[in-house]
């Protein structure tokens, strides 16, 4: 007989999956940050390439290493490369990758949006199109919700908050090119 737990995580597995294939491609993501509780904001406009991992691939036992745990409890993954300006200046803001590796409904990172040390997110879908993430690391707490729209068009938006305030809002609107 199948548990609950079972099922659930294969359904989590797929869904990952799903959603990381769906993703592969390049993309341009128009973002804003709100800082709380000010409201002072920053544009930017990043490039954003996002490409599959299979289970057992190099990028996953890289990634399995970093965290201390066996490659196989990852089911597949994406590597996410980033090139980010300011959208008034034009100024470099950020360039570099972030692995994912999902495991059940955790999903590994090698690295955090606001640290390069390797983290841990829970995730859960609300629907097959909406993945939503809370991740915690030195005090502070991420909540992110990126939805497909279509083929073409993904929303983000990301929450930040440290001592049970909330400290910044960030909206993506990503177009497929």
């Amino acid at each position: 007989m199948t548990s609950l737990l079972n099922l659930t995580q294969t359904t989590e597995a797929s869904l990952i999956a799903d959603f990381f294939q769906q993703s592969v491609g390049r993309w341009k993501s128009e973002r804003r940050y709100y800082t709380l509780p000010d409201g002072e904001t920053k544009e930017v406009v990043s490039a954003i390439t996002i490409r599959f991992l299979e289970q057992h691939s190099p990028e996953l036992r890289q990634l399995a290493d970093l965290h201390g745990i066996d490659e196989a409890q990852l089911s597949c993954g994406a590597e996410v490369l980033w090139d980010s300006h300011d959208s008034a200046t034009g100024k470099p803001q950020s360039e570099g990758s972030t692995l994912f590796g999902a495991s059940g409904n955790t999903l590994y990172r090698d690295r955090g949006f606001a640290t390069t040390k390797p983290i841990s997110a829970e995730f859960h879908f609300p629907n097959p199109t909406t993945l939503c993430l809370r991740t915690e690391y030195k005090g502070s707490v991420f909540e992110e919700e990126l939805k497909l729209v279509g083929q073409n068009y993904r929303t983000r938006q990301t929450i930040i908050s440290r001592a049970g305030e909330q400290v910044m809002i960030g909206q993506y609107l990503e177009k497929r090119v």
